[in-house]
């Protein structure tokens, strides 16, 4: 007797889910694996920003001396491991008490202008300010010359005599700087503000140097045009504000790198 086949099973339509299982385990783990990533770059960038706030505020350093200031250039009790170590023990704060005395260092001059122009001062015909680089007497263009002109006028003498006694009293090399507003000039002598400018500042130059003898090997002249405003030029006030003239007597910062500084240190 022949034997009866076993019917055959029936076919797993279910299969797919354990591939989905395992898409789905992968995909857990992968996450995982990231989100522990990400907690360990926070804890490490954590350590950074830590490590940097203590190095830039000595509070924060517990009582050490904080790392920047030796890279910078030296603490009060070392010499430094940095720019200013050439300075020995206490280099950054040599060094910027030696910046700090070349600033003031034309502060009595300023005072004594400041005396003087008492009067030119309140009139706004002149502004003195004490700047980085040096002592800035500021002229202002409707005290001294004409509209669109480079000729002194001879009333403004008297004032130039008390400008020029200071220079005289120091050895420091001066600059002359001329500058004006925004609006343009087209004229037979003067086709830009560059040309105004300029010959505004030499013009200034021949009166300091022949007129008050201010030795002329110590200054040098600039025209800057409207290149460096003091005020917005939107403005009436603004641009009278910025046509002007400057003469900077230089500080020890910057009179090494100045015209006539060589012959200056000579006299």
């Amino acid at each position: 007797m022949a034997r009866k086949k076993k019917p055959e099973a029936p076919e797993n339509h279910e299969r797919w889910l354990v591939s989905y299982a395992d898409f789905i385990t992968l995909l857990f783990a992968f996450f995982v694996v990231m989100f522990a990533s990400s907690q360990t770059d926070k804890a490490k960038a954590r350590q950074i920003s830590q490590a940097v706030e203590s190095a830039l505020d000595p509070s924060r350093s517990s009582g050490a001396a904080p790392s920047v200031a030796k890279i910078l250039g030296g603490t009060v009790d070392d010499k430094g491991q940095g720019n200013a170590q050439m300075k020995g023990p206490g280099g950054a704060q040599k060094a910027a008490k030696e910046a700090q005395e070349d600033i003031m260092e034309l502060l009595p001059s300023m005072k004594n202008l400041n005396a003087e122009l008492k009067s030119e001062i309140a009139d706004g015909k002149i502004e003195v300010s004490l700047e980085p680089r040096g002592l800035v007497v500021s002229m202002k263009q409707t005290a001294f010359f004409p509209s669109g002109g480079d000729f002194l006028d001879p009333a403004t003498l008297p004032i130039l005599s008390k400008i020029a006694g200071i220079v005289n009293a120091v050895p420091n090399p001066i600059l002359i700087e001329g500058h004006t507003d925004s609006q343009p000039i087209h004229t037979a002598k003067f086709p830009s503000n560059w040309q105004l400018s300029t010959a505004r500042s030499i013009a200034m130059l021949d009166i300091l140097t022949s007129q008050f003898n201010v030795n002329r090997s110590r200054a040098g002249v600039v025209g800057f045009a409207d290149n460096v405003p003091e005020a917005s030029n939107d403005t009436p006030e603004g641009r009278s504000r910025n046509r002007r003239v400057d003469i900077v007597i230089l500080n020890s910062l910057v009179r090494t790198r100045a015209p006539g500084a060589a012959s200056a240190a000579k006299e």
